[in-house]
């Protein structure tokens, strides 16, 4: 299956970006190279672009895809976590803007193989990076049923994670739970049927939950904003989509900290902590997309934008 991904805030991420011919770009989420080719071409044949993904299939495709662009486009296999050495073994020391598109691909959610789609049954895999020997299957027979509450509670916000768990480890015992349909029976049998008529599908909260668990994409985000940051030259920014409120409140968070770093008691007259901003928020209320955006892509009503300027002052 070719990996096809419509990028969604595609104009208004890469206009965030300000970008200039010369420039070092860092696209860390690179699947299936949309935002990667926008800047691209603004690139004018000069400057670099680095792209970065976990996923093999990605790395494939969005380099055939962005072939033309010869030496300009840098793609790595890699975790955005480690963007710092990824960027600093390419030979660059700062860069001049980055994005973050996160979440799963419209590619891995339609290759049922993959495992992360409740829509098809399937080996429970979900792994992002398929050199990782863990899976979804791994994490659903192993984990304690208290462990599988907090995941489900936690990550997918779901008001039946208790009940979902414990149906879990009950179904486990007679037989190891290894396929999406199963996962997605035990589900259904969790929940109230009046209840399951309404929010969409029961099991995406879910799958949802031991998507983020199984690849430690929370741990990832909140780790490595900060680092971000400081990779940025002097006006550089860092533009980050989101897809649920997990994400967009660790994304908020980390951009208020760092235009505002500041730990002194509130009554203090001047501050004596020493810590400096690195920068300000340019999105106060995060970009979302446009109704003619959604009605053309379901999967981007749910998306965020928000963007930090890097200055010189830290």
């Amino acid at each position: 299956m070719e990996f096809q991904h419509i990028s969604v805030l595609l104009n208004e991420t890469v206009d965030s970006l300000s970008v200039h011919p010369g420039g070092v770009y860092v696209d860390g989420t690179l699947g299936g190279g949309g935002h990667s080719l926008e800047i691209a071409k603004r690139l004018g044949g000069e400057g670099t672009l680095i792209g970065i993904d976990r996923d093999e299939a990605a790395v494939s495709a969005a380099g055939a895809r962005l072939s033309q662009f010869g030496e300009t486009v840098r793609i790595v296999q890699g975790n955005y976590s480690s963007m710092p050495e990824i960027v600093k073994d390419l030979g660059y020391a700062k860069v001049d803007g980055i994005v973050l598109d996160l979440g799963v691909s419209s590619y891995q959610l339609d290759e049922a193989e993959r495992g992360f789609s409740y829509m098809h049954d399937a080996p429970l895999d979900m792994r992002m990076d398929r050199r990782e020997t863990r899976t979804a299957a791994d994490l659903i027979n192993t984990a304690s049923e208290r462990e599988l509450f907090r995941i489900i509670r936690d990550y997918g916000e779901e008001r039946f994670a208790q009940n979902i768990a414990k149906h879990i480890v009950e179904r486990r015992e007679e037989k190891p739970i290894e396929t999406t349909g199963e996962l997605v029976e035990i589900i259904r049998a969790s929940i109230p049927m009046k209840l399951q008529k309404s929010g969409g599908h029961p099991a995406k909260r879910t799958f949802q939950a031991i998507r983020i668990e199984l690849n430690g994409e929370l741990s990832a985000l909140e780790e490595s904003l900060d680092g971000m940051i400081d990779l940025l030259n002097d006006g550089g920014r860092l533009s980050v989509i989101t897809f649920h409120s997990l994400e967009d409140r660790i994304v908020k968070a980390a951009f208020r900290r760092n235009e505002n770093p500041c730990t002194c008691p509130p009554g203090f007259p001047v501050c004596v902590c020493g810590k400096k901003p690195k920068g300000r928020v340019l999105t106060r209320k995060p970009l979302l997309p446009s109704q003619e955006e959604t009605e053309e892509n379901p999967r981007a009503k749910s998306a965020k934008l928000r963007v930090f300027e890097r200055n010189g002052e830290a």
